[in-house]
């Protein structure tokens, strides 16, 4: 990695902290360091487990604990137990934190005012579309993608999120119980692998590996979320993908998909697959393809 560009990431990381006021302990809070403000505004309106909140803010367990005590000293959140996993704890404000967070909110709005109100029009709509561009890129950053079993939360969200984008992409709508199937067991090792793609804790993407034959394996439930879609994530997916198949001793990888999903098709071809005849009946499949993985993929 360059020298030059670590150096403009540091003198980008200091102007901002310094332009977004996080410099004055006072910036979010009366006399309440960013730490314990960032953490009391990410639990919410209906609370948080602190498993998700360590999370979504990547931060270690023994710091959590630290804002969480010094948050219910000042009485602003409570803590209960989970109601599922009595080992899980959730936080929730108390009407005094609600009352915090409104200020909160208030004081941000009045920082984020006052730093466009510094530019004229033009200069403050570049500014913002330079900030979203920011924002996604930072996301992708973050990206963790990680084999997880196929009935986890984390995965049958991200299965219900594809099934409905297939059914209302598709002509005829889609129905899983229609196509080819994939239960959980086959989507674990030795006989597949299920991956889900997360940015801070919440799910973006996921794809599935399932071995057909020896040496030969299906691509399953590729999905990518609109939130990230165009930052790389699906290529990033497939390759992980391909990895996945490799370890399982797939050699040959086949995929079916719906002519509607034009996107997925050039990635697919412009990641080195090939269309081949049907190998399959599924019935929304208009296109299959095939791929040779090399060594370096197991």
């Amino acid at each position: 990695m360059a020298t030059d560009e670590i150096a403009l990431v540091r003198a980008f990381n200091r102007l901002v902290t310094q332009r977004a006021g996080v410099l004055d302990d006072r910036f979010l809070g009366r006399d309440r360091p960013l730490g314990e403000s960032r953490l009391l505004y990410e639990i919410g309106p209906g609370g948080a487990d602190l498993r998700d909140l360590r999370q979504r803010l990547g931060l270690d367990s023994g710091y959590v604990s630290r804002l969480v005590n010094a948050l219910r000293r000042k009485g602003l959140i409570r803590l209960d137990q989970g109601a599922g996993d009595q080992r899980v704890r959730t936080t929730r404000w108390t009407a005094a934190g609600r009352r915090e967070v409104r200020e909160m909110n208030r004081r941000s709005d009045a920082a984020a005012a006052a730093l466009l109100e510094s530019l004229p029009a033009t200069q403050r709509a570049r500014l913002v579309a330079a900030m979203g561009e920011v924002h996604r890129l930072l996301q992708l950053a973050g990206l963790r993608i990680e084999r997880v079993d196929p009935a986890c939360p984390a995965a049958r969200a991200c299965v219900s999120h594809y099934f409905e984008e297939l059914n209302q992409r598709f002509e005829s709508g889609f129905d899983p119980a229609v196509s080819l199937p994939a239960d959980d067991r086959e989507l674990m090792p030795p006989r597949g692998g299920f991956l889900v793609a997360s940015v801070d804790g919440e799910p973006v993407a996921c794809g599935a590996v399932k071995v057909t034959s020896s040496g030969v394996g299906s691509l399953k439930r590729m999905w990518v979320a609109g939130s990230v879609r165009g930052l790389g994530v699906g290529r990033r997916m497939l390759e992980a993908l391909e990895g996945e198949a490799g370890r399982l001793g797939v050699t040959t990888l086949r995929l079916e998909t719906n002519h509607a999903l034009e996107e997925a098709i050039r990635l697919y071809r412009s990641a080195g697959f090939r269309e081949v005849p049907a190998f399959n009946t599924d019935p929304y499949a208009h296109h299959w393809f095939e791929k040779i993985l090399g060594p370096s993929t197991a």
